[in-house]
């Protein structure tokens, strides 16, 4: 479940094609999701976008709602990686890149808004980032996308403190 709702992350946050990671462009190929331009996705990114934030802010499941309506999940077993490892799909291989991550998407959301346990979508609390992020540690802790908004936090509240001394 982490993986597919890390790829709805940086889908959702990616502003072009050039921002996917190697983690999504990964998950495609395996799933042959060719996306030849970034305005394939167009009919996905706003409710996708709304859907990751009403998970990330835990309100209202509305937005999932209409992802799962908009692109709704085909299931079925996969066992791609070998006897023994099958697994949901929620979309066939070979789709279209808006319907094929609409439904995956859709999916994990749906999952992770219900409370799947080992996954949890957060929203970075570094000032002026917008961005979503997967947390998957033991606690589920995390606050930051990055690191790089961490620290910037960090310094941030370390020099107002030394202001104010």
């Amino acid at each position: 479940m982490g993986n597919v709702a890390r790829v709805a992350v940086e889908v959702a946050n990616a502003g072009s094609e050039a921002e996917l990671t190697t983690h999504t462009r990964q998950m495609m190929n395996e799933h042959q999701v060719t996306l030849t331009a970034w305005a394939e996705l167009a009919p996905l990114l706003a409710p996708l976008r709304a859907a990751v934030a009403a998970v990330a802010d835990g309100g209202d499941v509305t937005a999932v709602n209409q992802l799962l309506t908009r692109f709704p999940p085909r299931l079925h077993l996969s066992a791609h990686d070998g006897p023994g490892t099958a697994h949901l799909h929620y979309a066939p291989d070979g789709e279209p890149p808006a319907r094929w991550l609409g439904r995956t998407c859709a999916a994990a959301l749906a999952h992770v808004a219900s409370g799947a346990p080992e996954v949890t979508v957060g929203r970075c609390r570094a000032t002026g980032c917008a961005r979503f992020f997967v947390d998957q540690s033991r606690n589920r802790s995390r606050r930051f996308c990055s690191n790089t908004c961490a620290s910037r936090t960090t310094v941030a509240a370390h020099r107002a403190r030394n202001r104010t001394e």
